[in-house]
């Protein structure tokens, strides 16, 4: 009986594991797509003068929470991962192997920053009451956190 039951704890773990996988890869589109949404609505309203208005607010809010879902669905599949086990080999060792230093520090730790630039850009827009300046820092602030999120995605092991 006692078999019985790790034996289904190890297949929910690793259902759940591959669930968590596949959620954040896909909403990985989802927070970039809009992510890049925004940068373009703030780049098409700087050249044309468009006033700040809900739609805009309203789109960059949405890619702030895209994100920080993704951040913390990230959070999950970072310690559930059999990858995580990866520590156990040590620090020096995860340091010098470059796919262990890849998605356990990395990844984890530019995607982070990322999305704490993402959120910067966001706190910064409220407090200027000009048109092209809250389009500016929401745009600059995306478009860095943008490149930083892109850079540490593992694009040939991505879904």
């Amino acid at each position: 009986m006692l078999i019985f039951s790790l034996y289904l704890v190890k297949m929910t773990l690793e259902l759940f594991f591959s669930w968590i996988l596949k959620l954040h890869s896909y909403w990985a589109f989802l927070a970039l797509t809009c992510t890049i949404i925004v940068i373009i609505n703030c780049s098409y309203s700087l050249i044309y003068r468009k006033p700040f208005q809900t739609f805009d607010l309203r789109i960059s809010l949405f890619a702030l929470v895209f994100n920080h879902i993704q951040l913390v669905i990230g959070f999950i599949l970072y310690f559930i991962s059999p990858k995580f086990l990866w520590w156990n080999s040590g620090f020096k060792s995860v340091i010098e192997n470059s796919d262990y230093r890849v998605y356990l520090i990395e990844h984890p730790i530019v995607n982070v920053i990322g999305v704490l630039i993402i959120t910067i850009g966001w706190s910064i827009h409220k407090k200027s009451n000009i048109n092209s300046k809250k389009f500016i820092r929401i745009g600059v602030f995306y478009l860095i956190g943008l490149f930083l999120l892109s850079s540490r995605i593992p694009w040939a092991n991505w879904i």
